[in-house]
């Protein structure tokens, strides 16, 4: 792959392929969050930026910016909601089945006990849906065991009892826009459904990515970039492997962006030996750039955690990924910090966002400035603080 090329003359040109984490909403949230947030960063750091929509297949819009040099992208949400949708459509008793089997896949096969050695934030919120959702059927059945008490003729009680529970239990349910408790569950569940190996659904859709890469790869631009964001960082990481495994001819510059990355949570089950293949392989590719952000305010990610090393699948003369920090205590105000430290789910999407005092990590400059990302972080050095203990307790690859 080239370096970076300007193709476009005066005008770099960029084509960024965003794969969203396990997200039910459609994409469109994407485009107004980009338009938004870019607006504000754009404010914050003097420089101009537009965002446009665009005509086309698939669900894209278009930035042009100044940040120096003209520079123009095209964004497009690579989309899985509906697998998440249908993933998530099952009933209340199914959930809760869904929440046994999730627990034993993970304690049963030792990952759990890794993994909370590995990082303790993400773990807590792992284990947040699985306690909320056991509190509440504590609740329904002590309201159930209630109305038994209070209900002298067992032909009429146990009936109003089991009401109770159900009732109680889809009360909590339609809360849950505010709990995240099933909303969670089910993230985690659809990882543990085949102990780490992605569903034939799902695998379709990665194909169908790996398809869109490469078509992207042929349209002349100055670099390809595909950013992987929360559960989309491991998916990326099998779509680039892919792709490369096939072979790519010389062209733009590609390159990878992973924000907020949960891979343990995948690479650590037994069955995620094509994920641990694909870490191993990408790892040591002289065709891409890799940088890898996270930050230990974002309590849902394995933050500064390299991905590759800590999943015991580092291969000799690792290149890749470079680890480093967005700092969210020093690169948001005081003041914002503050507001946000406590919204957990909010801070995860924080890398997608607007910074009041952006270090080298700027989303904007990356996904439509005039630098590749070769190019942005050329010399820079890891994180002191990353993460490369291999603690992972299957190691096997596909």
């Amino acid at each position: 792959m080239a370096a970076g090329g300007r193709q476009g003359g005066g005008v770099f040109r960029r084509q960024v392929l965003y794969i969203p984490g396990y997200d039910p909403f459609p994409p469109r949230r994407y485009r107004e969050l980009y338009r938004r947030e870019g607006a504000a960063q754009a404010a914050i750091s003097g420089y101009a930026l537009t965002v446009e929509g665009r005509v086309g297949p698939g669900y894209a819009w278009r930035v042009r910016s100044d940040m120096g040099q003209p520079a123009e992208a095209e964004v497009e949400v690579l989309v899985w909601a509906d697998l998440v949708r249908q993933s998530m459509g099952q009933g209340i008793a199914a959930t809760y089945l869904l929440l046994a089997r999730t627990a034993w896949v993970y304690a049963g096969s030792g990952a759990l006990w890794r993994l909370l050695r590995l990082r303790k934030g993400p773990m807590v919120a792992a284990l947040y849906p699985a306690v909320l959702l056991v509190l509440q059927a504590l609740v329904a059945v002590l309201l159930a065991g209630l109305v038994l008490w209070l209900v002298p003729w067992p032909w009429l009680g146990w009936p109003m009892a089991a009401a109770t529970v159900w009732a109680v239990l889809a009360g909590f349910r339609r809360l849950d826009r505010r709990i995240y408790a099933y909303y969670l569950m089910h993230d985690y569940g659809f990882t543990a459904l085949e102990c780490g190996a992605y569903p034939a659904a799902l695998e379709a859709r990665l194909a169908a990515f790996r398809a869109r890469l490469r078509e992207a790869l042929g349209t002349g631009v100055d670099e390809v970039l595909v950013v992987g964001h929360s559960s989309g960082a491991h998916l990326a990481v099998s779509v680039l492997a892919d792709l490369l495994r096939e072979g790519v001819p010389e062209g733009p510059a590609l390159a990878f962006l992973s924000l907020g990355q949960v891979v343990p949570m995948v690479s650590f089950l037994p069955g995620a030996a094509r994920l641990r293949a694909d870490l191993r392989y990408l790892s040591a590719r002289k065709e891409l750039t890799w940088v890898d952000v996270s930050a230990p305010g974002d309590g849902c990610t394995f933050a500064l955690c390299d991905p590759v090393a800590v999943s015991g699948v580092a291969p000799e003369g690792q290149r890749w990924p470079l680890v480093i920090s967005a700092a969210f205590s020093q690169t948001l105000s005081p003041e914002r910090w503050e507001a946000l430290r406590r919204r957990f789910f909010r801070l995860h999407f924080q890398y997608l966002c607007a910074f009041d005092r952006p270090g080298d990590y700027d989303y904007f400059r990356i996904t439509a400035g005039p630098l590749t990302l070769a190019e942005r972080f050329r010399g820079r050095k890891p994180s002191a603080s990353r993460i490369t203990a291999a603690t992972n307790p299957y190691r096997d690859v596909a």
